[in-house]
């Protein structure tokens, strides 16, 4: 009798588990070793934003209602079609829905909370990581307001929108046209095909609520300055009061090294003192706190950090410029990374996926990741920094149409797109936030306002303004891209063989950037996206021939570097869909050629230059 009745507790349990978690992955495409470490219950629950941590937060990842609507309707639905998992993209796998929305539907989301009890008597912030692409959010039925742009973080203050009991009611409504609109898209598009990819529309990352109070930090902005030694800061502060101090405390450690009282708002300095300077080879990371004072008492504070190193140029004795890392030439040399999984598409399945393509790329002996058309999560930036990894930022393309030209001794003659002044205010607004969003993690070395062409267009005057914003970083004004005469760096894409730009030509006023090469294919049995039309700019039959190739290419590049080449980008670090050119297959569970053997050739690159 007591194993039957054990039995009966198991069976209810277990469908009660099941009931409870109302998902299961769709669809019969591959998946990565992670997909089965998915809980349901608490997908992706670490906090999200480690350059201004809280402690009075709640994740709301998890299972979300979920509907597909013609655009038309714009009401809150009144019942929907299933479960939702947050923050996968409703085309993922990794989502329970595998659906495609399209420019003539909309995708709404539903979810019912309960605020935690310490929430009370404090503002309370809806806080999301990324929603593909125009958003509209409502608490219980009324309307917190809009965002526009699927690759920066947002949020919305909804105290006034809140009941004072029992549940609170969030409704999402997403419309994302794709390859349909002129907004930055990267490769995704309604029909994949070749280096096209699957559309995602909708929450693909973290979704939260944060308590603070009516004075709280809404944004903080650190600037090293390895030279002078010295961090800039500026601190944003809402509902500040007259009389409210900053207090910014900088720690080595435990050790407490420089202390600040700054206004808010107004840009101030710390000294650092015999800084500890951070670098691929020792990624030391500064520990930062940003406290509200209101006559003397804390009223906010956050957690951060920053690190001291510094990028620029200058011209070797060869009269030839250099890109520099602190002070020094070291040849940057690394992967383009699309950051794409095959079960959740944007999303990585889990913390520990993130950090893995990143702990791969390290091991491999790269220093650098151009993160291709595409951003990431804060976390993954996090990631780069603790490891010691260069980053080039791409910004996502969109409104592609216009065409790429080449003339003897002209590298890309010049052929802006002419966008339509709805497109250039999306483009603006959209590239503005990344560069704000993203300007504290000292990984990011370089922006990439465009790619190829796809879409270039006032190429001056958007690299200026760039270069405006941020002139802690360097720019480089089109990868591979139409040249104009303007910014840093000049940079060159060529399939599969290394080249570079003309050092007579270019040399003594830009960086010579080998921006894209190699882009060798191997197709792995079991492990590919498609049965069929998988494809490299170069494809091979085994590991073999593969790593003799690669090898072959490496061996070029010194004669290169010595003749000017600052940095190189190779092609790729995963498969992607139909693309078979990665170091890993898609799901990430085969590496193509030995990690130890292609460290040891790309040391020949990385030590040659430090």
């Amino acid at each position: 009798m007591k194993k039957i009745t054990l039995l009966f507790v198991i069976v209810l349990v277990t469908q009660a588990v099941f009931s409870q978690a109302g998902w299961k992955i769709a669809g019969d495409k591959m998946v990565t070793s992670w997909a089965q470490k998915v809980d349901p219950a608490k997908p992706l629950p670490d906090y999200p934003r480690p350059q201004m941590v809280r402690g009075n937060w709640l994740n709301l990842n998890g299972l979300w209602q979920y509907s597909i609507l013609p655009k038309a309707e714009e009401a809150i639905p009144v019942s929907f079609e299933g479960n939702i998992l947050v923050p996968f993209a409703v085309e993922s796998a990794l989502s329970g829905v595998g659906k495609t929305v399209g420019k003539d539907s909309v995708l709404w989301y539903q979810k019912s909370i309960v605020l935690p009890a310490n929430f009370k008597n404090n503002k309370v912030l809806l806080q999301f990581g990324a929603v593909d692409w125009q958003c509209d959010v409502y608490v219980n039925g009324n309307k917190a307001g809009r965002h526009q742009g699927g690759y920066d973080p947002f949020s919305f203050d909804i105290t006034n929108l809140l009941t004072k009991k029992g549940g609170q009611q969030i409704a999402i409504r997403v419309w994302d046209p794709t390859d349909d609109g002129p907004q930055p898209r990267g490769k995704q598009v309604k029909n994949p095909n070749s280096i096209w990819y699957t559309p995602v529309t909708g929450i693909w990352q973290t979704v939260w609520v944060e308590a603070v109070p009516n004075t709280y930090i809404s944004n903080t902005k650190q600037t090293p300055d390895l030279d002078k030694q010295v961090l800039k800061v500026a601190t944003n502060v809402e509902g500040a009061q007259p009389g409210d101090d900053i207090l910014v405390t900088a720690f080595k450690g435990t050790e407490k090294i420089a202390t600040q009282k700054l206004t808010p708002g107004i840009e101030g300095t710390l000294s650092i003192p015999n800084p500890q300077i951070w670098s691929p080879n020792n990624p030391f990371l500064y520990d930062l706190t940003f406290t509200v004072l209101r006559k003397g008492k804390k009223v906010d504070e956050v957690k951060s950090y920053f690190a001291m190193r510094k990028i620029s140029m200058q011209a070797d004795k060869n009269g030839i410029q250099r890109m520099l890392l602190n002070n020094e030439f070291v040849f940057q040399f690394g992967p383009l990374d699309q950051g794409w999984w095959p079960d959740g598409l944007y999303t990585a399945p889990t913390d520990d996926a993130l950090k893995f393509d990143i702990v791969k790329t390290k091991e491999m002996g790269f220093n650098l990741i151009r993160k291709h058309t595409k951003t990431e999560s804060a976390r993954w930036y996090n990631y780069c920094d603790k490891l010691g990894m260069l980053v080039w930022q791409d910004m996502p393309t969109g409104d592609l149409g216009n065409e790429w030209e080449s003339r003897p001794g002209i590298y890309g003659r010049a052929t802006d797109k002419d966008r339509t002044p709805e497109s250039e205010k999306i483009y603006r607004t959209e590239w503005n936030e990344i560069m704000q969003d993203l300007h504290n993690f000292p990984c990011i070395v370089v922006w990439v306002p465009f790619n190829e062409a796809w879409g270039q267009f006032k190429t001056k005057e958007i690299v200026e303004w760039t270069m405006q914003k941020d002139p802690s970083r360097l720019v480089n004004t089109a990868s591979g891209g139409n040249f104009v005469d303007v910014g840093p760096i000049i940079d060159l894409h060529n399939y599969p063989e290394p080249l570079m730009p003309d050092p007579e030509l270019f040399g003594a006023k830009r960086i010579l950037v080998l921006g894209e090469f190699g882009g060798l294919g191997l197709p792995v049995e079991g492990h590919t996206w498609q049965v069929k039309n998988n494809w490299g700019y170069q494809s091979f039959k085994n590991n073999e021939e593969l790593l003799k190739r690669y090898t072959e290419l490496i061996h070029k590049m010194p004669e290169l570097i010595d003749k000017g080449l600052s940095a190189a980008v190779y092609t790729q670090t995963t498969d992607v869909e139909g693309e078979i050119n990665g170091f890993i297959t898609y799901d990430r569970k085969v590496i193509k050629m030995p990690v130890e053997k292609l460290r040891a050739l790309n040391a020949l690159l990385t030590h040659a230059a430090n």
